[in-house]
C-alpha cells in the first residue's frame, strides 16, 4: 500500500502530518505530495554514502537532456545559480546592459547585477499576456545591450519568434528563464531550448519541485563547458570522477562557484521528472475550471485565454483584479476562508534596491497591471472541489 503525505489544509507539509507552525489553510497557495516512492529514493541516496555531486546527478541531468531535447543539461544549487551562471557563460560583465522584464522574480535582476551588468528593465505586453513586450525590448535596446532575460511567466511561453527574430537583428545573447515552464512547448520545441541557455528551478514549488535546485540547458558545447567549469570552483575534474578512478588529480582554469546539486535532491528530482507530464496537465485542468468560472465575472480577467500554438506548464493560476478593486481587501476576504493568495510578483523596478537604478524607462503596462494581479491555490493533486471553492469566494469577494 503506498501512503502520502501532503500539505492539504497547512503552508507546508511534514511526514507526520502536523502543521509547521501557527497558520492552517482550507486550500494552501501550493502543496508538496511526499508518498514512498520518494522516501524510498532518497533513503536509497542517504545509504549509499555519496551524498554530494554523484550517480544520481549524473542521472538526472541525463534524464532531464533526454526530455527537454537538449544536448546538455548541467545540475546547479538553484535557480538563480542557474541565471548566473548563464549570464557568465555568454560574457555578460561590466559596461554590458542586460533586457529583463520587470514583472518578474528578483532573482533576475540580482544574477545580472551579480555579473557587473546592469538590468534594463522592460514592459509586458498587457493584462491578458504578461508576458515581457517584444515591442518594448526592441526599444530598450542600446549601445551597451549585450543579453536578454525573458521569463515565461506562469509558464505560458514568451512570444518567442519575435524575440528570436530581434535578438538575432541585434547580436544579442538570448537566455530564457524557464523556472515556471519545465514541460511547456513553442511551436512543439520545449521551453529552454529556444534561446541559447535555458535555466530551470526547482524550487519547493515549482513544477518539478525536489526542494532547492535547478538545471540549465543548451545545445552549445563552447557555453556547457563554460557553465561546467564556473559550477565547480573552475576545477577541471569532479571529486565522483577522481573517485570512480577517473582521474586522480586536477586543474583550476578559472574563479568559479560552488552550484553544485547534491545527490540526495537529485534522487527525489527523477522521481518528479518521471511525473512532471503527468501532473503539468493536471494543473491545466484546474486551470481551465478556474477559467471557465471567473474570466469575464465580475470583472475579472484570467490571462493567456490564447497560447499562440504554445503548450503552457501552468506555474501560476492568476487574476487581474478590476480597477477600483482593492485587492488587499480581496486577500483577506479570502484568508478568512482559509484560502491562500499570493502575488506574482511586486515589480522589480519598485523595490528600493533597483528603484534609482540608471537608466530608468516607463513602464505603464507593468505598473497599470502589477496592483490588480492575485495569485491563486494551484498544484497537482488540488481537489477540483477546493478549486470550486477558491472561485466561489473570489466571486463573493469582487
Amino acid at each position: 500500500m503506498t501512503t502520502t503525505t501532503s500539505a492539504q489544509h497547512m503552508v507546508a507539509s511534514r511526514r507526520d502530518g502536523s502543521p509547521p507552525g501557527d497558520q492552517t489553510w482550507l486550500v494552501p497557495l501550493s502543496d508538496v505530495l511526499v508518498d514512498e516512492t520518494i522516501e524510498a529514493a532518497v533513503l536509497a541516496a542517504v545509504r549509499s554514502g555519496w551524498w554530494s555531486m554523484g550517480p544520481n546527478v549524473a542521472a538526472l541531468e541525463g534524464e532531464f537532456a533526454a526530455f527537454s531535447g537538449s544536448k546538455h543539461a548541467l545540475s546547479v544549487a538553484n535557480g538563480t545559480a542557474a541565471l548566473h551562471l548563464a549570464l557568465l557563460a555568454v560574457g555578460c560583465g561590466p559596461g554590458d546592459e542586460v533586457l529583463v522584464p520587470s514583472l518578474n522574480f528578483v532573482a533576475a535582476a540580482n544574477a545580472i547585477h551579480h555579473t557587473g551588468a546592469t538590468p534594463v528593465f522592460c514592459d509586458i505586453v498587457g493584462d491578458r499576456d504578461l508576458n515581457v513586450s517584444p515591442r518594448d525590448l526592441e526599444a530598450a535596446i542600446g549601445p551597451a545591450t549585450k543579453a536578454v532575460v525573458v521569463m515565461h511567466y506562469g509558464g505560458h511561453p514568451c512570444r518567442m519568434q519575435e524575440i528570436l527574430d530581434l535578438a538575432a537583428r541585434h547580436g544579442l545573447e538570448l537566455i530564457e528563464d524557464a523556472a515556471h515552464a519545465p514541460g511547456a512547448t513553442w511551436n512543439d520545441r520545449k521551453c529552454g531550448t529556444i534561446g541559447d541557455i535555458g535555466c530551470f528551478s526547482f524550487f519547493s514549488n515549482k513544477n518539478l519541485p525536489i526542494g532547492e535546485g535547478g538545471v540549465i540547458i543548451t545545445d552549445d558545447d563552447l557555453l556547457a563547458e563554460r557553465i561546467r567549469l564556473l559550477r565547480s570552483h573552475g576545477m577541471t575534474t569532479l571529486t565522483w570522477d577522481r573517485h570512480r578512478g577517473h582521474a586522480n588529480s586536477y586543474d583550476v582554469v578559472t574563479q568559479g562557484y560552488n552550484y553544485r546539486l547534491d545527490e540526495i535532491r537529485a534522487a527525489i528530482g527523477l522521481v518528479q521528472l518521471e511525473r512532471l507530464e503527468e501532473q503539468n496537465a493536471r494543473r491545466a485542468q484546474l486551470v481551465a475550471l478556474y477559467r471557465a468560472a471567473l474570466d469575464g465575472a465580475n470583472g475579472l480577467t484570467m490571462p493567456f485565454a490564447s497560447e499562440r500554438g504554445a503548450k503552457p506548464a501552468h506555474h501560476l493560476a492568476v487574476v487581474v483584479l478590476p480597477d477600483g478593486c482593492s485587492r488587499d481587501d480581496v486577500r483577506t476576504f479570502l484568508a478568512g476562508r482559509g484560502i491562500q493568495t499570493s502575488v506574482h510578483y511586486p515589480p522589480i523596478h519598485r523595490f528600493s534596491a533597483y528603484r534609482d537604478l540608471k537608466p530608468q524607462r516607463p513602464l505603464p503596462v507593468t505598473d497599470s497591471v502589477a496592483s490588480r494581479l492575485l495569485t491563486l491555490p494551484l498544484y497537482p493533486h488540488m481537489r477540483e472541489a477546493d478549486a470550486s471553492v477558491v472561485a466561489s469566494a473570489l466571486l463573493a469577494a469582487t
